[in-house]
């Protein structure tokens, strides 16, 4: 039986996670979707990671330290890693064509930044015909100087959660109440 759904990480990359771009309360934040990741690998949920790389010298450079996923993420060898240029995870990547193949239909979404990958990605994935739960308290981003990183990340699941015209599934839920059905490996 393929799978029918899939856990993605979006950008919880070592640039984001310390100094100056931490994003705000990113320990708790990993916590969370380490308890995801394990829970999704103990019902044979695929578990896709997304990172995303500039052109930039300083910036996220593929293959830098600022690149790599956070050490703190439960990532294994063998799970499939997408790489983005732009905050839409699916454009310009194999992502739509790895999900069909995998026979998906429903992601349960976290990661970061909640304004900028995590929102695009949502309502890409809804576009394109996904279910998708967005998991409320885990993804995060930085204080944007008029509002609080916490207001953002807020905002972002409140609007995102209104999302119901697409004809996909949208839902919002905290990552303790998620629950993925056992799915044939």
């Amino acid at each position: 039986m393929a799978h029918r759904t899939a856990l993605m990480i979006i950008d919880v990359q070592h640039l984001l996670c310390h100094g100056r771009y931490a994003c705000f309360d990113i320990e708790n934040v990993i916590e969370r979707l380490n308890g995801l990741i394990r829970d999704a690998r103990a019902a044979s949920v695929p578990v896709l990671f997304v990172q995303h790389e500039e052109n930039e010298e300083g910036g996220l450079q593929h293959g830098s330290e600022a690149w790599q996923l956070d050490s703190r993420l439960d990532a294994q060898p063998g799970e499939p890693r997408i790489r983005k240029t732009a905050a839409d995870s699916f454009h310009r990547t194999d992502l739509d064509a790895l999900l069909r193949m995998l026979g998906i239909r429903h992601l349960v979404i976290g990661g970061l930044q909640s304004d900028y990958c995590v929102d695009t990605t949502v309502r890409r994935a809804l576009s394109s015909g996904y279910d998708v739960t967005l998991v409320s308290d885990g993804h995060s981003t930085i204080d944007d100087g008029e509002l609080t990183a916490a207001q953002i990340s807020a905002h972002h699941t409140r609007i995102l959660s209104h999302l119901q015209n697409f004809g996909p599934r949208m839902a919002t839920a905290p990552a303790a109440s998620i629950r993925f059905a056992r799915q044939d490996a």
